[in-house]
C-alpha cells in the first residue's frame, strides 16, 4: 500500500486509511500535553478512540492513540513518550478508561486520578497501585481485588460467576442492589487471559493465523480478515479481487449465523419457544453454508494472508446461493412470529436502555451502538483496500431507544440486509486467482486495519522492527468497548433482567481477555 498523506493531516500526526502502512518514524513523538490536546479536540468533534496502547520503541515506552475519523474515512494517529505517571483522560473521555487500565498493567505506568485503576487481564507484569492506592507487593490474582460497594439501608450484594450454570466462558458479575433493583453492576473478566498479543511478537509465525482464528471463536472471519489486512498492508501485497469477494461473503455468513442465533436465544430467555427452536436450527444452517465454502462451519482455514483457501469451484458458490434462498423464507418467518408478538414486545421494550449520549461517551460499537442511535459501520466508514473495487454497500441501520428490543431489531434488519446482499453477490464472484505469493513485511512500519465484525468494529494495529518482524501487535475486539455498555444498561433495572440484557449484547469473554 502506498503511503497516505492527506492535505488535512496535522504535522504532529499521521493519517492512515484502513489497511495502509507508513514508516513508524513518520509519526513524531510529541509532548504529552499536545497528545492530550489532540485527543480532546478529536473526540469533542465526534471522532472516537479506536485503539490506545503502549509500545517499546527505541528503548522508550511510547503511547499511541488511534482515532477513528468516519467523516474522513481514515485514522489519525498521535504518539507521545510516556513517563512513569501521566494524567488520566478517563474522567473526561470514559471510552479511554479500559485502555488506560490496560496500559497500566502492561507497562507499570500510573494514570493519575483514574476513576477506577484496576487490572483488566491480570498480567503477571502488573505493578503500581491498586484501586485504593495501596502498593502491590505481587502481581494480583485474577478476581482477587476490591469491588465497588454501595452503602445504605437494605443494600445487598449479589455475586454471579465466574463459574456459570452452563458451558460458557468465565466472567464475574458483582451487583449492588436495593431489593430487586440494580444500582450498580461491576464486571470483572481476565480469567482466561492467554497472552495472545505477546505470542504474535517476532512473527508472523506459522501458528499466528491459527491463533488469530481462535481469538474469538464466533468471529473467526472478522479477526482473520483484519489480520490479513495488516500483513498485506505491511508488505504492500494486496489479496486478489476474487479472494476479497470470498472474504466479504464469509463475513456476512458469519454475521447471519450469529444474529440468528442471538434472536433465538433472546426468544428462549423470555420463553417464546417457536422462534427459539427455529433459530437454533437456522443458525446451524448458516454455519453449514460456511462449511460449503471451506469445509469448516466456523470458517477456519478459509481466510489467510494474501488470499483465501477456497476450493476453486464455482459450484460451491452456486450451491451456497441455492441454500441461502431456501433459508430466507424460514429465517424471515421465524423473525416475523417473534417481532409481531405483543408479549415479546412488552418484555423487550424499555429493558436495559443505553441512551445515545451514554453510548457515545463509552465508545460503544457495532449493533449495540446502532441500537442507541449511533450511525457507524466500518464497512462504510473505513473502506479497506481489498474492497475498493467491490465495496460492501449495505445500508447502516440505526434505532433510538437503545434497549433490548432495539438491539434485537437491529439484528433483524441486518439479517434481512445481509441476505439481500448475499443473494446479489454470491453469483457475481469474478474469475481469477484466490491467492498471491506471500511477501515479507517491510521494516519499521506501522499499520492499522479494521473490519465490521458481527459484534462491531474490530481494530488491529501493528508495528514492525528493523528486520520486518512484528514488534507490537494490538487487538481491540468489539467486546472491549461494549462490556461497559452492558454494565450501564443494568442500572435501575430488575436483577432478573440481567440474562436478557446480557444476551442482547452477547459479548465475548475470550475476545476481551485475549
Amino acid at each position: 500500500m502506498t503511503d497516505h498523506a492527506p492535505t488535512n493531516a496535522p504535522t504532529h500526526a499521521l493519517i492512515l486509511r484502513n489497511g495502509q502502512s507508513a514508516p513508524v518514524n513518520d509519526l513524531p513523538r510529541i509532548p504529552f500535553a499536545h497528545w492530550r490536546a489532540q485527543i480532546d479536540q478529536s473526540l469533542s468533534e465526534g471522532d472516537r478512540m479506536s485503539a490506545c496502547f503502549g509500545a517499546q520503541v527505541d528503548g522508550h515506552i511510547d503511547l499511541f492513540a488511534v482515532i477513528g475519523r468516519p467523516q474522513h474515512n481514515d485514522f489519525l494517529l498521535v504518539r507521545t513518550q510516556a513517563s512513569n505517571e501521566f494524567p488520566s483522560l478517563a474522567a473526561t473521555h470514559p471510552q479511554l478508561h479500559l485502555f488506560e487500565r490496560e496500559i497500566a498493567e502492561q507497562f507499570g505506568l500510573v494514570p493519575i486520578d483514574h476513576p477506577w485503576p484496576k487490572p483488566v487481564r491480570f498480567h503477571a507484569s502488573f505493578t503500581g497501585k491498586d484501586a485504593f492506592g495501596r502498593e502491590d507487593q505481587a502481581p494480583p490474582r485474577v478476581g482477587h481485588m476490591p469491588f465497588y460497594e454501595v452503602e445504605g439501608t437494605e443494600i445487598h450484594e449479589v455475586a454471579v460467576g465466574p463459574v456459570h450454570a452452563g458451558v460458557i466462558e468465565p466472567g464475574h458479575f458483582r451487583f449492588q442492589c436495593h431489593g430487586e433493583t440494580v444500582l450498580f453492576l461491576e464486571i470483572s473478566l481476565g480469567y482466561q487471559h492467554r497472552g495472545l498479543e505477546r505470542l504474535l511478537l517476532g512473527g508472523p509465525h506459522p501458528a499466528s493465523t491459527h491463533q488469530i482464528e481462535a481469538l474469538a471463536g464466533d468471529t473467526t472471519i472478522g479477526h482473520t480478515t483484519t489480520w490479513c489486512r495488516i500483513l498485506e498492508g505491511l508488505s504492500d501485497q494486496p489479496a486478489p479481487k476474487r479472494a476479497a469477494q470470498i472474504r466479504a461473503i464469509a463475513l456476512e455468513l458469519e454475521r447471519l449465523a450469529n444474529h440468528t442465533g442471538d434472536i433465538g436465544a433472546l426468544a428462549g430467555d423470555i420463553g417464546f419457544l417457536p422462534t427459539s427452536s427455529f433459530m437454533g436450527r437456522i443458525r446451524g444452517d448458516y454455519l453449514n453454508l460456511q462449511a460449503v465454502l471451506c469445509g469448516n462451519r466456523f470458517g477456519r482455514a478459509l481466510t489467510h494472508p494474501f488470499g483465501v483457501r477456497f476450493h476453486d469451484d464455482d459450484h460451491r458458490l452456486s450451491e451456497a446461493l441455492k441454500r441461502l434462498k431456501a433459508l430466507e423464507r424460514d429465517t424471515l418467518g421465524a423473525m416475523d412470529v417473534f417481532f409481531d408478538s405483543p408479549s415479546a414486545h412488552a418484555r423487550l421494550e424499555g429493558t436495559g436502555p443505553v441512551t445515545p449520549l451514554r453510548a457515545a461517551q463509552l465508545g460503544l460499537v457495532g449493533m449495540a451502538a446502532r441500537a442507541s442511535g449511533i450511525d457507524m459501520d466500518a464497512r462504510r466508514d473505513f473502506p479497506a483496500p481489498d474492497t475498493a473495487y467491490w465495496h460492501p454497500d449495505i445500508a447502516v441501520l440505526t434505532d433510538a431507544a437503545g434497549d433490548v428490543h432495539d438491539r434485537a431489531r437491529i439484528r433483524r434488519l441486518e439479517i434481512e440486509a445481509s441476505i439481500q446482499w448475499l443473494k446479489t453477490h454470491l453469483g457475481a464472484v469474478v474469475e481469477g486467482d484466490t491467492a498471491v505469493p506471500a511477501a515479507p513485511l517491510a521494516p519499521e512500519r506501522i499499520c492499522v486495519a479494521t473490519t465490521e465484525g458481527w459484534r462491531g468494529e474490530i481494530v488491529h494495529a501493528a508495528i514492525t522492527d528493523d528486520s520486518g518482524r512484528l514488534a507490537r501487535y494490538k487487538i481491540v475486539d468489539p467486546s472491549f468497548h461494549n462490556w461497559s455498555g452492558l454494565a450501564l444498561a443494568m442500572r435501575g433495572q430488575q436483577i432478573s433482567d440481567f440474562p436478557l440484557c446480557n444476551k442482547s449484547f452477547n459479548l465475548s469473554y475470550c475476545g476481551f481477555d485475549l
